[in-house]
Parts: C-alpha cells; structure tokens; sequence
C-alpha cells in the first residue's frame, strides 16, 4: 500500500469491535552508549531521559492517539515509578483498570548504541503480580481483540494467564511475544497457539521459529507457510527497513516498509503492535493492518523513546509528506 493510499484510508480508521490491551507499564530510562558494557567494564552513559513504557502501555498510548478506545489492563502500583506512570497516563486521558498498593512499577535500563539499536535491562514490579481477581474484573466482550506480550506469557503468572485466555468465547488474540518467545515451553506455547491468536514476530523471533519449523531462518515465506499449516493462525514477520510479511488462510504477502531516519527503535515494535491492532479494530484486512503498522513504527523510530507514537493528523502530515517524496 503506497502513502496515498493508506492516506485515503485514515478516514475510516474507527473502530468496529472492542479492544483490551493486557500487560506493562513501565518506566524506561533511556541512555546513549558509545558500546554495549562488558564484565568488568566502567563506561560512562549518556541519559536521555526516563520516558513511560512497557509494551502494553505504548500499544495502549498508540491506539489512543490513533483515536481507538480500548480498556487497558496495565497494573499501577505505589511508588516513584508508579507515580510517574499514573500522572503521565492522566494527562493523556489514559486509564487502567488495575491499580494496586502491593508494590511500585518494574523499570528498564534502554541502551542505545549510535546505530539505533536498543539493549534493555529490566527490573520487575507490580506488573508481573498478575491474580484471579485482577482476571475476573475485566469484562471481554465476545468479538473483542485482546492484546498479549510475551513478557506476561513467559513470566511467573504465565500459567493463570493461558488458563484464562482457555476461559474466553469468540476473542481474537493479538500477541507479540517479543524475546521471551524461546522462554515459553512448548506445551504451555501449543496451549496458546490453540486460541488462534494473530502472532506477531520480529526478524530474531522468527528465527528461533524458524528452528522450530524446520526452515531457513531466511526464508520468510516459508516460515509463514509452514507456520499456517502447523498453526493454522495468522503470521505477521516484522523486518525493519524491508516491511513485514503477513500471512493469513491463503493471503500471504509483504507490505511495504515507509522510509524514514532511524533515531533510535526503541518501541517499534509495540507500535507497529498498536497500529496494526487499530486497523484490525477498524475492520480492515490484515494487509491493510500491518501496513498501518509500518507506517506508526516508522514514525516512532524517527522519534526518540517508545512513548512517541503519532497522533493521527502527525501520522497524516507524514503520510503527505512521503507520497510528495515518491
């Protein structure tokens, strides 16, 4: 899909069925580094800022600024951390469903080498404390697309969290399982995989899939084929700069990547999640979804931080801008 024509579209960006966003906010303390430290290293960082995060939270952000209501899971505690995350969300008009006095909000150390890639290290909080009757507030409405991170899928309240994914009616998940995808074990992943869940993986993540499937980690295509046979659930294949495979029944194909100057892609990854799952909210087909997505994390990547998505006359006026530049 070239700019104008996902231009065209915007206009009927709206939503069409419920969303619920599932999982973390987290504080993020960006740092540039000249190299990644080593053992026994002393290397002096510099900050750029200390930015909210978390993936469910930059996917509840993005939808939001897209104009896309969802009911936000996202556990807040008591603490600094949880304080800067409560202010923030308030003056975005932003709000969860679950707060606690348990504990404060996990954080995350980001570095950022001069080519953009990001290293994290993170400290867990309130957001992996998830309990039944955190579970058995939420209302899921059947139809609903309901967001999952592979951070909560592979952590200590993983087995809850399947079990009552297993609980809900006529829901399609939407999982990006990030790193911990090699973390989940196979029975608990095949449980999962049993909700038909639309999976999105970046290029390392499909390479640990690859192994699985038994094909060239180079060969996109032929993970997403294999993938829908073993699975038969939708494939989405994020590749940078190339764009992103998608791959759904008999649909599979690449959408086009949106060029832009790569300042740091920290959150690219949840907003191409909160773009896609916009345009899936909106009822548009997975293509036009996952090129909605390209074009939000190539906005974000521009940007510093992972809490920059677009609003949605920014994502306009950018759109603009690269159909002039075609």
């Amino acid at each position: 899909m070239k700019p104008n024509e996902l231009l065209s579209k915007l206009p009927q960006l709206q939503a069409q069925r419920p969303v619920c966003v599932l999982g973390s906010a987290v504080i993020d303390v960006i740092a540039d580094a000249y190299a990644l430290p080593w053992r026994g290293c002393d290397i002096e960082l510099h900050q750029q800022g200390v930015n909210i995060g978390g993936c469910a939270l930059n996917i509840a952000i993005t939808l939001s600024r897209l104009g896309i209501d969802s009911q936000n899971a996202l556990p807040i505690g008591q603490g600094t951390w949880a304080d800067i995350i409560r202010n923030s969300l308030e003056k975005q008009h932003i709000r969860s469903e679950i707060h606690t006095d348990t504990g404060d909000n996990g954080w995350c150390l980001a570095l950022v080498e001069p080519d953009g890639e990001r290293t994290f290290m993170s400290f867990r909080g309130v957001e992996h404390q998830w309990n039944q009757a955190w579970l058995d507030g939420l209302t899921i409405p059947p139809g609903s697309l309901l967001s999952l991170s592979g951070y909560q899928l592979a952590g200590p309240c993983a087995e809850l969290l399947v079990s009552w994914l297993e609980s809900l009616r006529a829901i399609t998940p939407f999982i990006d399982f990030g790193p911990r995808i090699a973390d989940i074990p196979q029975p608990l992943l095949a449980r999962i995989m049993a909700c038909k869940p639309i999976v999105s993986l970046n290029r390392q993540e499909a390479a640990i899939v690859a192994e699985w499937l038994d094909v060239e980690a180079e060969n996109i295509e032929a993970i997403c084929r294999t993938w829908l046979t073993r699975y038969g659930s939708p494939l989405i294949v994020r590749l940078d700069k190339d764009g992103a495979w998608f791959a759904a029944g008999d649909n599979i194909g690449i959408a086009a990547p949106f060029p832009t100057t790569v300042v740091d892609t920290i959150g690219a990854g949840d907003s191409h999640a909160g773009g896609t799952i916009a345009g899936l909210a909106a009822g548009w087909s997975l293509e036009e979804a996952v090129c909605l997505g390209n074009a939000v994390a190539s906005y974000v990547v521009g940007h510093r931080g992972g809490d920059c998505a677009p609003k949605l006359a920014q994502l306009e006026q950018t759109l603009l801008l690269a159909d002039e530049n075609v």
